[in-house]
């Protein structure tokens, strides 16, 4: 079984016990989160496809933990004008393990 799902405006297919890292999300280490915009779930026998949700679907996953992505350097310059402008970048993400689709 799996479905695809929209999480802070990606979307993801997800397996129950599955772990990913998906953008921050507003939630304590530990706590549940549910997910409602399900586009898709499917079963061993039937695929569900929503228009554009499944209704009365949602997928509820574990928050394991919150921390950043790799620093990424963003570099802009100008030849012989004398602008360059280093800035860097971390992006923040949240671990979470799919408990369950219903």
């Amino acid at each position: 079984m799996y479905a695809v799902v929209e999480i802070a405006g990606q979307q993801f297919r997800v397996n129950p016990s599955e772990k990913l890292y998906v953008p921050k999300l507003d939630g304590a280490v530990d706590s549940i989160v549910k997910f409602d915009k399900v586009l898709l779930v499917a079963d061993d026998t039937k695929i569900t496809v929503g228009n554009p949700v499944v209704k009365g679907s949602t997928v509820s996953a574990k928050v394991l933990g919150h921390m950043k992505d790799d620093k990424v350097i963003v570099f802009k310059k100008k030849k012989r004008k004398g602008y360059r402008v280093k800035r860097g970048h971390r992006q923040q993400y949240t671990r979470i393990e799919i408990t369950s689709i219903n």
